[in-house]
């Protein structure tokens, strides 16, 4: 079922995410180089319990996962694309990192996610993530009263084709309010005009998750969680919860 939020639920929604764009902002401070995942998620931890809010994804299981998942960030390195399990691993210098972290405060929900390099940054990885910040953009610019789901999928999925990047088939956005996850889902390709009809109220979780080598498959980690490129090539993951208005889109994950 769809909810279709209030004045007074987007504006505690707000609330929510500017506990995610502080717990992003202090990660991505904090990710240097020696730095292991575990430590950025305890920063991430930090953040959520000094603002008095709590993570839904710690101890979130969906039907796939072997394990509930048993931190409060994904920490999804290099190759991974997204629902990296945050352990040991030390940072490198030239290392590409993507962090998604959420809050859950006064029974509402925020949802974002964040990519970037560590150290010395590969050209490469640079402009993917210019490409995936622009397919962001361009969805956001969609997310207006009067389009389709289809027509952000659209948005989304043309900018990451000219681009020659690759895209999973079965990843994309989703709804969110009083869950991380509600309806409907927004895939990060598809055709204009078709799908769920976008209303003042609807908040979505926009997140292009694109693949550097141009190929859309993907494959599962052995802990169950983490997915990863289907040929290695390095990924980029960019989120922001998004509420449609009728001034335009809200995005309630800023800082």
């Amino acid at each position: 079922m769809v909810e279709i939020k209030t004045a007074e639920a987007l504006d505690a929604m707000r609330e929510a995410g500017r506990v995610v764009a502080r717990a992003l902002a202090a990660v991505r401070e904090a990710a240097e180089v020696g730095v292991a995942l575990v430590e950025l998620d305890a920063v991430a931890r930090t953040v959520l319990a000094d603002a008095g809010a709590t993570s839904p994804f710690l101890g979130y299981r969906p039907a796939f996962a072997p394990v509930p998942f048993p931190a409060v960030i994904c920490a999804s390195v290099n190759d991974a694309v997204v629902h990296g399990i945050p352990t040991g691993y030390r940072l490198r210098d030239g290392d590409l990192v993507s962090i998604d972290c959420g809050a859950e405060l006064g029974g509402w929900t925020g949802d974002a996610a964040i990519t970037f390099p560590v150290g010395t940054p590969r050209p490469g990885d640079l402009e993917l993530i210019d490409a995936t910040q622009r397919a962001l953009d361009a969805g956001i610019a969609a997310a207006v009263p009067g389009n389709r789901v289809g027509d952000i999928a659209h948005a989304i999925g043309g900018v990451a084709r000219e681009a020659g990047l690759g895209v999973p088939a079965d990843l994309g956005g989703h709804g969110i309010g009083r869950r991380m996850h509600e309806d409907p889902h927004v895939p990060n390709r598809g055709r204009p005009g078709r799908g769920f009809p976008l209303r003042p109220g609807l908040c979505l979780a926009l997140e292009p998750m694109f693949l550097a080598g141009g190929r859309d498959g993907y494959r599962t980690g052995a802990d169950g969680w983490t997915l990863f490129s289907g040929d290695g090539s390095r990924a980029a993951h960019i989120e922001h919860t998004v509420a449609v208005t009728e001034d335009g889109p809200r995005v309630l994950t800023l800082p």
